[in-house]
């Protein structure tokens, strides 16, 4: 099949249709509180053989390729952007999640579909392993929206970076009849293996890649971003080459290569955020391209309805419950994660395995599986701010972080922050001597409305305006956090006290 310059020219113009029409679309899912996949997936269906264009696809293993290419680019974003020092409080419990609370979620709802609609056992278990992983785009974009203490996102931002790669390799093993031909104990060897491995892979890259990133100077700011989303891939691809989890690898390597002392992080934020949402919109038209909405009938849709009140109402509390052990919360904070286990397009890729593998029953499972991620997904993304209220886990005027922006002086050891106060920061109306920096630390200029000027100690601050920090590169961190925490509690924070202690209430 040859592809000349007219079709490059016709796809090019309908990619950007289709991807401008996406982008637009964010702004209605955000308003009415649910997850962009569903319209990006409806595009999606609307551009396949259902619809009224009727693209022609049906290459599961594209797909599957795809599919997961596009799921490291979003775990990357999710690493990149991951603040640790939120996270680490709730790291236990997002790491058991993500390990007991996908074995519980599995073994209910298989043991749930068997009996309920009748499924052999493999199929019942492929459709559990496939089901339990919670969605990392779905969790970023919807639960950073919302007031919540960090104890509450950090777990579940855990969770849903890690635990992808225990249900690729459970679902590859079962589609692939490897599962068949070994025992439990040796399935759960190879999972263990490849998380552990892919984690240590995953720390040496982002180490090492930081260490490089400290001391390069390369010509351009615009080559950061490049070169940081780069070093993710590196660990995913290494990973990959010795058979250990590319997915854990890339969110490992990007979460500390996030939360490094590098050069231009916000930028390299903003670069991994744009290239996040340009795969989440690809990989979701995509898997709506792939649905056959003539195969969906009364019985695939009863089946997902059941499936998915099994998961919801049986295996996610039980999990989120055995997974508490390891880090024991509140009922109302462990009530408020049962209901936030969101599914999304990782489901939906997942199916694409068995599929890709020629398994007998695969085709129902990928639309038993389609119809959940959409039904309940309408169902609780909507719902999460009522649930956090009438579990009073919400935080009103929960303050969020500031934008830092750094980069390198060469000839001194020192950093240059650029620092944007955020219009619900309590740094409005605070004096530059207010913020009490520590010794050798300075605000050198404020940028307030488009105009500069040099401040004084009584210089007064307000929401919007930028500063450029000057800091010893030996205190910047000490100055990151003195920072935050003004704009956390206000010109009253304790000097250089610990922030991160009143997320943990």
């Amino acid at each position: 099949m040859t592809f000349d310059v007219h079709q490059l020219d016709v796809f090019v113009l309908v990619g950007a249709v289709v991807t401008l029409a996406a982008i637009l679309a964010v702004r209605v899912s955000a308003g009415a509180g649910l997850p962009s996949l569903l319209i990006y997936l409806l595009i999606g269906v609307l551009l396949g053989e259902g619809g009224p264009f009727q693209i022609p696809f049906d290459d599961a293993q594209l797909a599957h390729a795809l599919g997961f290419g596009a799921l490291a680019i979003i775990l990357a974003e999710g690493g990149l952007t991951t603040e640790w020092r939120e996270m680490r409080p709730s790291i236990r419990l997002g790491l058991s999640l993500a390990t007991v609370g996908v074995a519980v979620s599995v073994a209910v709802v298989a043991v749930g579909t068997h009996y309920l609609l009748g499924l052999p056992w493999e199929l019942a278990i492929l459709l559990g392993a496939i089901c339990s992983p919670t969605d990392a785009a779905a969790v970023f974009s919807v639960l950073r929206a919302l007031p919540l203490p960090k104890r509450l996102t950090g777990a579940l931002e855990a969770e849903s970076g890690l635990n992808d790669a225990p249900t690729v390799v459970l679902v590859g093993i079962i589609s692939t009849g490897a599962a068949a031909e070994s025992g439990l104990l040796e399935v759960a060897g190879i999972i263990v293996f490849e998380l552990l491995a892919g984690a240590l892979i995953g720390a040496v890259c982002g180490l090492a890649g930081a260490w490089v990133m400290r001391r390069a100077a390369l010509p351009s700011s615009g080559l950061y971003p490049l070169a940081v989303l780069c070093l993710a891939f590196t660990a995913y691809g290494a990973a990959s080459a010795v058979h250990a989890s590319g997915f854990a690898a890339i969110y490992v390597a990007a979460l500390i290569l996030g939360n490094s002392e590098l050069p231009h992080r916000v930028a390299t934020r903003s670069f991994a955020e744009g290239v996040a949402w340009l795969a989440q919109i690809g990989l979701f038209v995509m898997l709506g391209l792939l649905l056959s909405p003539g195969r969906i009938d009364a019985q695939t849709v009863v089946q997902a309805l059941v499936t998915g009140l099994v998961l919801t109402v049986v295996a996610r509390p039980l999990s989120v419950l055995a997974s508490s052990i390891a880090q024991p919360m509140p009922l109302r904070d462990l009530g408020f994660i049962s209901w936030a286990g969101l599914r999304g397009a990782v489901p939906i890729v997942l199916a694409t395995i068995p599929l890709s593998e020629g398994v007998d029953g695969a085709d129902d499972l990928f639309d038993i599986v389609f119809v959940m991620v959409v039904v309940y997904t309408l169902l609780t993304g909507p719902t999460l701010p009522w649930a956090a209220e009438r579990l009073r886990v919400a935080r009103r005027n929960e303050p969020r972080g500031l934008d830092v922006e750094a980069a390198p002086l060469d000839r001194v050891a020192a950093d240059l922050l650029q620092v944007t106060i955020a219009p619900t920061s309590k740094m409005h109306g605070v004096e530059v001597g207010e913020l009490r920096l520590p010794q050798g630390a300075s605000v050198s200029l404020v940028i307030r409305s488009g105009s500069s000027l040099v401040p004084e100690r009584r210089t007064v601050l307000r929401s919007g305006d930028d500063l450029l920090v000057v800091t010893p590169r030996k205190l910047r961190e000490a100055t990151e956090d003195r920072l935050r925490q003004v704009s956390q509690n206000g010109r009253l924070a304790q000097w250089l006290g610990d922030p991160r202690r009143h997320d943990r209430d």
